[in-house]
């Protein structure tokens, strides 16, 4: 069967802690179950004691003891131990389906960090996985080969699922890379996480993280930030 996004969770919210920040500024959050979001999703955080209005978008990227790790941070004045007001999960998630055997991770323009909660479920049925990024990430496991993103359409047309992680800025180039190859093998499925600035977490409709796709419009912090290939005209 042909996989299908995580459904957009019942949006709860409650109380997180910072508690160990990585080298590669991602962190170790805990926070109740309900609370994790699934690879792919992402839940707003704002720190209790911070004057900022505007909460900040933290994605999953792997298990964590009582909570989960993120990706990378773009908030640089949380420190340790800082408490936060957290809401989500949001969004729609990754999903391989079962029958994938060749799965391809691809960071186009960024940290595959976002990606890294697909390698268990992908090697846990079996399947071989290719993460494809110029960036580093420790702690990849051994099975899992790691190629530069000029081996994209390479890994690309030998998978049989592709998760993508591009900036909205980029997605165009994406199109182009990948409209090139149209005469080759595509994955029997694609899915891509667009990434942008998304401050009303679906809630005001503000339009920041609008997403002109041809002819209609989408908002990434609601109809995404994942898509099917497919509906991106990719």
């Amino acid at each position: 069967m042909p996989p299908m996004r995580v459904n957009i969770s019942p949006m709860k919210s409650g109380a997180g802690q910072l508690i160990e920040i990585y080298l590669d500024s991602s962190a170790r959050i805990i926070c109740p179950p309900d609370l994790i979001p699934s690879p792919g999703q992402y839940i707003l955080a704002h720190a209790s004691a911070s004057y900022s209005p505007l909460a900040v978008p933290v994605f999953f990227s792997d298990s964590a003891p009582n909570g989960f790790r993120s990706a990378p941070l773009n908030e640089s004045t949380w420190m340790p131990g800082t408490q936060l007001n957290l809401r989500g999960p949001l969004g729609h998630g990754f999903s391989i389906s079962t029958g994938a055997r060749k799965v391809a991770l691809i960071a186009f323009d960024d940290s595959p960090a976002r990606l890294r909660g697909l390698i268990s479920i992908a090697l846990k049925q079996g399947a071989e996985v290719v993460l494809v990024s110029n960036s580093a990430m420790d702690d990849v496991p051994e099975a899992v080969e790691v190629q530069p993103l000029q081996a994209m359409m390479e890994i690309y047309q030998w998978a049989d699922y592709a998760a993508f992680d591009v900036a909205r800025e980029n997605l165009n180039q994406l199109r182009e890379m990948l409209g090139n190859g149209k005469q080759a093998k595509a994955p029997r499925e694609a899915q891509v996480l667009i990434r942008a600035p998304m401050p009303c977490g679906a809630l005001a409709e503000c339009g920041i993280c609008a997403l002109t796709n041809r002819h209609e419009w989408k908002m990434i912090c609601k109809d995404g930030p994942v898509f099917e290939m497919g509906e991106l005209k990719i």
